[in-house]
């Protein structure tokens, strides 16, 4: 049997199940090192960030519902498995998101390290919940989209969506912290872009 020929491993439900907790802590604990540092990142969770900000809302509660409407594009586009596992992840890391500030404090935090440290943690639970079929809805359904039917890679077209909403997010906070989003922003889809390629990861859920 040649390699081309072998067939891909599948995760268990419990590789699934592990993997969408593991990956919605990191990005939960990430969101929280921009919180505090007062920085934002891009896609819906940056959205979500800026109705923070304003005082409408929690995080949580707006991560969750600007996500509703993207839920119909996953259905038509990438199938009733991706969605559940993609509205399980959003609804995690909503509640993460919300429920970390009881658990964990920053005393001090430099915020050039939020954003660099954030960007890691952020990409890497992105990069567990890609390779388990399963995102944070939003950009993240268009991105793997066109991925899957085009051969975009996910980081560079993440890239360039995240810097045009922290373009937006100039009428919320100062300069400063944008410059530092931005340097998260890169961190995070080079993370994705090194990772996250067409072909090296096989196992499928």
């Amino acid at each position: 049997m040649t390699l081309d020929s072998t067939p891909a491993d599948r995760h268990s439900l419990f590789e699934d199940a592990q993997a969408l907790v593991s990956g919605t802590l990191m990005i939960a604990l990430a969101i929280n090192l921009y919180r505090a540092a007062g920085l934002l990142t891009g896609g819906t969770a940056g959205l979500a960030f800026l109705t923070q900000y304003t005082g409408v809302v929690s995080f949580g509660v707006a991560f969750f519902v600007i996500n509703l409407p993207f839920y119909w594009l996953a259905i038509r586009r990438m199938g009733w498995p991706f969605t559940l596992r993609t509205l399980t992840s959003v609804t995690l890391v909503s509640l993460f998101a919300d429920l970390t500030p009881r658990l964990i404090g920053f005393q001090t935090l430099n915020p050039l390290y939020a954003s660099i440290l954030g960007g890691i943690l952020m990409g890497i639970g992105l990069l567990i919940l890609f390779r388990h079929r399963a995102s944070l809805g939003g950009v993240n359904i268009a991105v793997l989209y066109l991925q899957d039917h085009f051969g975009w890679r996910a980081g560079k077209v993440q890239m360039v969506i995240d810097c045009l909403i922290l373009l937006v997010a100039l009428f919320v906070v100062d300069l400063h912290a944008i410059a530092l989003s931005i340097v998260g922003a890169v961190v995070l889809n080079m993370v994705l872009a090194v990772n996250h390629r067409p072909g090296r990861y096989s196992a499928i859920s």
